[in-house]
């Protein structure tokens, strides 16, 4: 019989630390309008959940004003507004291939979603 014998390094992880500036720039990327807080934790490495305690922490300090669109709304008809960008850019589809050669991006509107289908079944015969 057989055993094979395996090490297993459990490196302690390191806590992250992030500087005041860092922390203060991100919640207020979060202020701005039409900004998920998620995308703005993703795109700077943090978990969402993290960067709310920072919103909440800063909104505690007075460092930063509670934004209309996290505001509690009290309403007795359920309806509950929700803001709207004022000028929003059409979302697109975006298909990128990968060969050895290089990379092909593709976009396409949204709205025209059934073109695409139809360049993508042509691409695949």
């Amino acid at each position: 019989m057989h055993t094979h014998e395996q090490t297993v390094s459990l490196a302690r992880r390191r806590r992250r630390r992030y500087s005041a500036e860092f922390k203060a720039e991100a919640v207020a990327a979060c202020q701005q309008p039409g900004v998920s807080m998620a995308g703005v934790a993703l795109t700077r490495g943090l978990n969402a959940n993290l960067l709310r305690r920072w919103v909440v922490e800063a909104e505690q300090a007075g460092s930063v004003t509670v934004s209309p669109r996290r505001a509690p709304v009290e309403s007795s008809s359920g309806f509950v507004p929700v803001p709207l960008m004022s000028s929003p850019a059409e979302p697109a589809i975006r298909i990128e291939l990968r060969s050895s050669s290089g990379v092909v991006i593709v976009q396409w509107p949204v709205s025209a979603a059934c073109e695409c289908a139809a360049l993508l079944r042509e691409l695949t015969r």
